[in-house]
């Protein structure tokens, strides 16, 4: 008679780990993600990289670009996702500033800075604000954006979050209030928390806007 034994289950321990964006990075940033005149110089930017739980629920190694003074409390947030199983869906540094045809078709990224300008309300019309986004400082994260989508009057711009326009059934990728309170215990704002009908449930910023 054989007897099996079944394996003792190894939880893979948090990991995260700041280092200053490499040439090739900066290289890669150049033009399209950042460019002389941006709020922020490369010098005050780093690479936050952390352990995640993945919608496949095995766990990965993601990366962002955030500003210097946010990496550290940036590492707490996500060791504090990672405990909560919090699923995040591409958040990979390839993933979010690497060739187009490189990016995930489903366009569902993770991500954190970029030089850019707001982006309006959906009920609102054009594609920024003449204004910085928090991006653009390195002070805000969005996470998994179809599942949390930019709402405003009702609509969302990507057809692929219209399910996720109902917020009362929580579902894979979904923030939920202790991912909301894992933020805030940095002193970070939800864009789910606005008030009027604009609604960034994806974003979290050092400003709260």
């Amino acid at each position: 008679m054989v007897r099996l034994f079944a394996l003792p289950f190894v939880l893979i321990a948090f990991h995260a780990s700041i280092q200053p964006l490499s040439a090739p990075l900066r290289a890669e940033l150049t033009g399209r993600f950042w460019h002389l005149g941006c709020p922020v110089p490369f010098a005050r930017l780093r690479v936050l990289t952390v352990t995640h739980w993945g919608f496949d629920a095995r766990v990965h190694t993601g990366q962002v670009v955030v500003n210097e003074h946010a990496a550290a409390p940036l590492a707490r947030v996500f060791k504090r996702l990672y405990q909560l199983r919090f699923r995040i869906h591409h958040i990979r540094l390839a993933e979010a500033y690497g060739p187009t045809r490189s990016q995930p078709a489903d366009g569902d990224i993770s991500d954190a800075f970029e030089c850019r300008q707001a982006v309006p309300s959906p009920c609102s019309g054009g594609t920024g604000t003449g204004s910085w986004s928090e991006h653009a400082y390195g002070d805000a994260i969005d996470l998994n954006p179809i599942e949390n989508p930019y709402v405003g009057c009702g609509r969302t711009r990507k057809r692929a979050s219209i399910p996720y326009l109902d917020r009362s059934r929580q579902r894979r990728g979904m923030v939920t209030p202790a991912v909301v309170q894992a933020f805030s215990s940095i002193g970070w704002g939800w864009g789910g928390s606005w008030t009027g009908s604009t609604k960034d449930y994806m974003h979290f910023s050092a400003s709260g806007h």
